[in-house]
């Protein structure tokens, strides 16, 4: 049953019983919707870059773009294509090296309120570059989790919108509190506790 379906028979059930509030909500979180949130939130720059050194226009800069998301055991994975140019600028060129390592970031979803965010940031991989090194330790440590946010009461509310041309009823969610969250397969599943409003 899908998550929308066990939404609308919980305030359904409740409806009938006249209780004003459904309990025990599971929401799943898939992993490209998380991964959407991030390059929303964080890679919204121009060609879907974050520059960590400089800008477009600059000869010498540092950029990340392409992240890409995983789940590996408990944890979710954040794996981001860097882009280098190292040295020093000249005539609107930069004289130098060019770098294009991959980093990794792993990180642990924890639940507050009605918001989904990441913590216990750890850096799995890096450049054996020092000063690249010294760009993206920060960046992938602390700008990452930091940057994902991910309101669970928006997403459910959303997904209700239709509520009324599918089943006839308006079912709004009033509030939700998160419990506890796993990550299972390819989703990141989110127990709570929720307020419905069926009418």
């Amino acid at each position: 049953m899908t998550t929308y379906s066990r939404v609308l028979a919980c305030g359904l059930a409740f409806l009938a019983l006249g209780a004003p509030w459904c309990r025990a909500v599971e929401l799943k979180v898939g992993r490209d919707a998380i991964q959407r949130t991030l390059k929303q939130q964080l890679f919204s720059g121009p060609n879907g870059r974050y520059y960590l050194k400089g800008n477009a226009q600059s000869a010498c800069s540092v950029y990340a773009d392409d992240a890409q998301l995983s789940f590996v055991r408990d944890r979710i994975v954040v794996r981001v294509k860097t882009h280098a140019r190292l040295g020093k600028s000249m005539g609107g060129s930069c004289i130098g090296i060019s770098l294009s390592p991959t980093a990794e970031v792993s990180l642990e979803p924890y639940g507050e309120g009605e918001t989904i965010g990441f913590r216990d940031a750890q850096v799995e991989k890096v450049s054996d570059q020092r000063e690249l090194n010294f760009l993206l330790s920060p960046f992938l440590s602390r700008q990452i989790p930091s940057s994902m946010k991910v309101n669970a009461a928006d997403l459910l509310r959303k997904a209700l919108v239709g509520s009324t041309v599918t089943s006839g009823y308006k079912v709004t969610l009033d509030r939700l509190k998160i419990h506890s969250m796993l990550i299972q397969d390819d989703n990141l599943v989110v127990d709570a506790d929720g307020g419905l409003k069926v009418e």
